[in-house]
């Protein structure tokens, strides 16, 4: 568990999972954010495991807003996991969001996995 201080209240955040960026660095998926995620997108719910899998093992990495990174696999027909992420150092990052998208916008592409 980690916790965090913000104006003397004391936050505390529990790590669900870790994955490793294509660019080496820990992307952490905390609860605060899972909970962010599921209740905008309930349809989210059963994908904990796949998001961090995307982080770890995109398809594509498309160029995010403001600096942040968009780790995406293909699930199936017009079907793109998308999970935003930001990398902070070498050794931090976090997932902000995910999102079901109906298609690619191959105009971000910034990475490709090998085939």
């Amino acid at each position: 568990m980690i916790s965090f201080h913000e104006n003397s209240d004391q936050l505390e955040c529990m790590i669900l999972g870790i994955a490793d960026s294509v660019n080496g660095v820990p992307i952490r998926l905390t609860d605060e954010r899972w909970e962010h995620i599921v209740v905008r997108k309930p349809n989210m719910a059963s994908f904990t495991e796949t998001v961090l899998d995307a982080v770890g093992n995109p398809e594509y990495i498309l160029r995010g807003y403001k600096g942040t990174l968009i780790a995406v696999v293909h699930l199936g027909e017009r079907s793109y996991l998308n999970v935003v992420y930001r990398e902070f150092s070498h050794a931090d990052g976090f997932i902000i969001t995910a999102r079901i998208e109906p298609q690619l916008d191959k105009s971000k592409i910034i990475w490709r996995r090998d085939t």
